[in-house]
């Protein structure tokens, strides 16, 4: 056990967070899970325990393989992995399914072991690593808009419209992170203006060619606009169900919560054990364990802006913000759609939710921060040696090389 936590490098805060929501997350999994399980199995939630488990398993062994990495790899493997993702988005894209009448394609099966795989939370991780690669490269230099059109904004923009069909939420919020991560490594605040009408233009214009060839697109867009409009009116339809329910759940729990394991609304929310996982929590657990949950988020968010600013590389930085920043932002707009602050995205509460792409992709992206966390622990100790040297000298050394 001893060798197992020397092995363990980085920012020990982080790594306690996640351990300890990972631990958690087995709470309200198991409890979310029992409509699944009689809807769709025998009863027995046991199955869906054990996926989960493994899932984290596998989660905290790509995170124990990425924190080993020094982080400087991501540079070259970035740029690698960039071709593969718009291949693997492609492929989403074109073996699509139908859910409902509604085109959901977003996840692809892997070959032999039969698990479904979301590639746009890959893509996302890769895109950006690549901008924050990008950034730490024209830091000190002038450019111009043009000079990083080909560059940085046509890979962005191809991986942003390869994603988009299939889910609207995602490509928004890794657009704003994108955006955010950019503004933060200076790149010119008169260039983003030009990016973000880019990006509405073509957003139009994608909206306009799906309501004019609807054969393309079944129902897509129809479904954006209907949960915007949902959201924006204050009148309870059928199509509000979902976070009727999940308020309902919110208000049921009070300041203590009705008890582990006594939710009522996880029979009626669909997606409870993922998308809608918090309002089980704050139902089972009250305020208290609302507020806790929210709190682990806030941590990392802090430790990872520590990591961020203790890096002495600027591509350290924005490494670090640029792959730990996204986890706190889906958990916040996970948290503020089962409280009706934000319409239906289907975003899952990280490390928490249950779903094997989501859990992996956090577990990789926590693992690049704690590779930028571990280079400046070595750094430390390093230097620490090196005065330690320095002081074991013997004084008359010292004197004759002053001397």
């Amino acid at each position: 056990m001893n060798n197992l936590f020397s092995n363990i490098k980085g920012d020990k805060v982080i790594w306690a967070t996640t351990a300890l929501l990972a631990i958690f997350s087995f709470l309200p999994v198991y409890s979310a899970s029992s409509n699944l399980a009689y809807l769709y199995g025998d009863g027995s939630t046991s199955s869906y325990l054990v996926v989960h488990f493994f899932h984290l398993v596998l989660g905290f062994c790509v995170l124990f393989a990425f924190h080993k990495i020094p982080y400087h790899y991501f540079k070259g493997l970035s740029i690698l992995m960039l071709p593969v993702v718009v291949v693997l988005l492609v492929y989403t894209i074109f073996q699509g399914t139908t859910i409902d009448g509604a085109y959901a394609s977003r996840w692809i099966q892997i070959p032999v072991v039969g698990v479904t795989f979301q590639s746009s939370t890959l893509a996302a991780v890769v895109l950006m690593i690549y901008v924050a690669r990008y950034l730490s490269r024209i830091t000190e230099k002038e450019v111009t808009f043009k000079e990083t059109i080909l560059p940085l904004w046509m890979p962005v923009f191809v991986v942003l419209v390869l994603i988009l069909p299939a889910n609207f939420s995602t490509t928004a919020i890794i657009f704003t992170m994108v955006i955010m991560l950019v503004f933060l490594g200076g790149y010119p605040i008169k260039y983003l203006g030009i990016i973000v009408g880019t990006g509405l233009l073509m957003l139009t214009m994608f909206i306009l060619t799906a309501k004019a060839f609807p054969g393309l697109l079944p129902n897509r867009v129809d479904t954006w606009a209907s949960r915007i409009e949902n959201f924006t009116n204050d009148e309870d339809t059928e199509a509000d169900y979902q976070i009727e329910r999940a308020k309902i759940a919110i208000a049921t729990g009070g300041i203590a919560g009705e008890g582990i394991g006594k939710s009522i609304q996880r029979n009626f929310l669909p997606q409870s054990s993922s998308d809608f996982i918090y309002a089980i929590i704050v139902e089972e657990m009250g305020l208290i364990g609302g507020f806790a949950v929210m709190a682990a988020y806030l941590m990392l968010l802090f430790r990872i802006v520590i990591v961020a600013t203790k890096s002495n590389t600027i591509f350290g930085k924005l490494l670090a913000i640029g792959v730990g920043l996204p986890i706190v932002f889906q958990a916040m707009v996970n948290m503020a759609v089962a409280v009706e602050l934000f319409p239906v995205t289907g975003q899952t509460l990280p490390l928490v939710s249950s779903g094997g792409t989501s859990i992996w992709m956090t577990c990789l992206a926590l693992g690049i921060v704690l590779s930028v966390s571990a280079k400046r622990e070595e750094e430390i100790k390093l230097s620490e040696e090196s005065d330690r040297e320095k002081e074991e000298e013997n004084p008359l050394d010292i004197l004759s090389e002053a001397i």
